[in-house]
């Protein structure tokens, strides 16, 4: 299969590793023409993968074009932030197979991923490749399992030619709109327990682990509800992008967004935190989407809101925990 990986990051480099080592023509577009360059001479991407070696068949483009002619036939991986997804949908000619691996609601209008491709492209094929992945370990062949979602099945079926293998194994589903509110979610979510843990241990009463499995629950609940109001099937919570990717995300030493949730439990600010961090973490973007999204669906997410009072500004790290446990007790 011919597949072109447009974006050059942590996530689309793995991908674009692992479609290599199965065999199929892929080419990988960055934008950047000197960093392109440098990954061409050393076989290495060390802005985001410095110890993962890129295959000799992998192509590297500086040419975006060029990238979308060679995928003309085989499928397109949009691999940039989701501030990127509305210029790249809108460059593809609209019989190219896509799927995007950002997660989060667009900033500005508060939409998912196929909501832009709905909006932009209604004729195309469209899906998202999601799931609890940690790109260093794709790219270094650790065993992952990723869901695609479309309600297209041919072109999941697609994405499970593309990325299935050995140590990638690759699922399907029909419910994108479930597969990209988990996505979005749990960023900020994992955000939160990130708090509760670099919390833990300040004082004889500070949140531990007994907090961070409530937290973790009860952050589920939230992206459920929001899920269902916004027509996701329940059932897709409970896996790879629901449960999985949270759990991941949550506690993971690897999640940018963990780190961002720690470093606020310091009393650093969201912009020493992000200059610390030196990537993107989609949690700090689309923490407020999705309580403006929640807002509008009438949906209660006290989590979430707590977490963007919290990154303006407008709370302290353990005046958000007391926050939530001092809400009124209810059914579960």
């Amino acid at each position: 299969m011919k597949i072109s990986v447009l974006g050059a990051g942590a996530w689309g480099t793995a991908l674009a590793v692992q479609a290599a080592h199965a065999g199929h023509d892929v080419s990988l577009w960055g934008r950047d023409v000197a960093a392109v360059d440098a990954m061409r001479a050393t076989r290495r991407n060390t802005a985001y993968l410095p110890d993962s070696e890129l295959p000799a068949a992998l192509a590297l483009t500086a040419d975006r074009d060029a990238a979308i002619a060679h995928a003309a036939n085989g499928l397109s991986i949009v691999a940039t932030p989701m501030s990127g997804l509305r210029e790249t949908l809108a460059a593809l000619p609209p019989t190219q197979r896509v799927l995007w691996l950002c997660k989060g609601f667009e900033a500005g209008t508060g939409r998912l991923g196929h909501e832009i491709a709905r909006e932009l492209q209604p004729a195309m094929r469209v899906g998202v490749l999601s799931g609890p992945s940690f790109a260093q370990e794709v790219a270094a062949g650790r065993p992952t399992a990723l869901v695609a979602a479309s309600e297209d099945a041919g072109l999941a079926r697609a994405a499970v030619e593309a990325f299935h293998g050995e140590r990638l194994r690759v699922y399907t589903s029909s419910d994108p709109v479930g597969v990209e509110v988990g996505g979005a979610v749990k960023n900020v979510m994992a955000i939160a327990v990130g708090v509760c843990d670099g919390l833990s241990g300040s004082a004889p009463d500070a949140p531990g682990l007994n907090a961070r499995a409530a937290l973790i629950t009860r952050g589920l609940a939230e992206m459920l509800r929001l899920g269902l109001a916004l027509g996701a099937k329940a059932e897709t919570f409970m896996g790879l992008s629901g449960l999985g990717d949270l759990v991941l995300t949550a506690t993971g030493d690897l999640s940018r967004n963990r780190r961002v949730g720690l470093l606020l439990a310091q009393g650093l600010g969201v912009p020493e935190i992000l200059a610390q961090l030196g990537h993107v973490a989609e949690g700090v973007y689309s923490a407020p989407t999705v309580l403006a999204r929640a807002r509008g669906a009438g949906v209660e997410m006290p989590i979430t809101e707590a977490m963007v009072a919290l990154l303006d500004g407008r709370l302290r790290a353990g005046e958000a925990v007391e926050r939530l446990m001092s809400r009124d007790a209810r059914a579960e």
